[in-house]
């Protein structure tokens, strides 16, 4: 298992706690030099907050565990595409590194050129791609 399979599988992790509490399954963890600082997962529908998303908790756990505002050694692996306003976040936050699972392509970043990262942030997509994907489908399919 590479580095990035083994911390998407814990960005998997918390996307499931998202599906079990009924929220959009999307997960992230931050790692720096390694190791986990923060977890997180989407909180729009217990915050009532449609700026709570995963990465978006995630931004904010990992800077005040860094105790910086800057993620330059840091890489987020995220198990859906992110969203612009997630991605100007990251762009903000100066992200070394972006792993996603499933590709969004109604609402992805990607979307959008210019790219909204960082021009320093590599990426890295397609990691559990299909798993992230299938997570995604069984909850959206459940609503329906």
């Amino acid at each position: 298992m590479t580095q990035d399979e083994k911390f998407m599988y814990e960005a998997l992790k918390e996307a499931q706690k998202a599906f079990d509490a009924d929220e959009v399954p999307v997960g992230a963890v931050v790692v720096c030099e390694g190791k986990i600082i923060a977890r997180a997962y989407n909180l729009t529908e217990r915050l009532n907050d449609p700026t709570a998303h995963a990465e978006m908790q995630a931004i904010t756990m990992a800077a005040n565990s860094f105790g910086g505002k800057y993620l330059d050694k840091c890489t987020l692996y995220v198990t859906v595409e992110p969203c612009p306003m997630c991605a100007a976040a990251l762009n903000w936050a100066q992200l070394k590194k972006l792993v996603y699972g499933a590709d969004d392509p109604k609402r992805g970043y990607s979307l959008f050129s210019p790219s909204l990262l960082h021009p320093k942030c590599e990426v890295v997509s397609g990691v559990f791609a299909e798993e992230c994907g299938d997570l995604m489908k069984s909850f959206f399919k459940a609503k329906r």
